[in-house]
């Protein structure tokens, strides 16, 4: 996997716009908010090599994109396995809109990121409270959701992020 700049995805699509496949890999709800004009959207759940477009040119990389990186590298890792030569976009969504690439805007989403932030709080608020006011055992709720995006952030893999990506507000397209 060859991480690939903002500017550099820039200079490809203005001087070889044709040949350029951008895989956008967020959710579908992320990617009718706002995405980079031209990407295409195969969320990284259901991501298969086979499904994806040829690429118009062998000695061209498939850009891989996601809001800020970290989807899209695994993505990468996906892709490369099938023997894909993949390429991806370091800072994602945010980095090319802030870099001046076009992007195309529609109904605003809330992120999963946010999503997975507010559904964590919410159940470590309610396991404490729940501690306090029903049973001492309750406490289990917090420490099993701390221990979780502990496990989150040395891994770089959310499974409470996968499973809210498959939230029917999440998929419509």
């Amino acid at each position: 996997m060859r991480p690939t700049t903002p500017t550099e995805l820039a200079t490809a699509l203005k001087e070889h716009p044709k040949e350029v496949l951008l895989i956008d890999v967020r959710s579908p709800a992320e990617f009718r908010s706002v995405h980079v004009d031209g990407a295409q959207n195969f969320p990284l759940d259901q991501l298969t090599a086979d499904q994806l477009p040829a690429a118009p040119s062998n000695d061209r990389p498939i850009y891989v994109i996601c809001q800020a990186g970290a989807r899209s590298d695994k993505a990468c890792v996906k892709l490369m396995q099938s023997g894909l030569d993949v390429s991806s976009v370091q800072g994602g969504t945010a980095a090319c809109q802030a870099t001046g690439i076009p992007v195309i805007e529609g109904k605003k989403a809330m992120s999963l990121e946010r999503q997975v932030r507010i559904a964590a709080g919410t159940l470590v608020f309610l396991g404490a409270l729940a501690s306090l006011v029903v049973h001492p055992n309750f406490i289990a709720v917090p420490l099993f959701v701390g221990a979780g995006l502990t496990f989150a952030g040395i891994t770089n893999t959310c499974a409470m992020g996968m499973m809210i990506a498959k939230a029917p507000w999440n998929r419509k397209t």
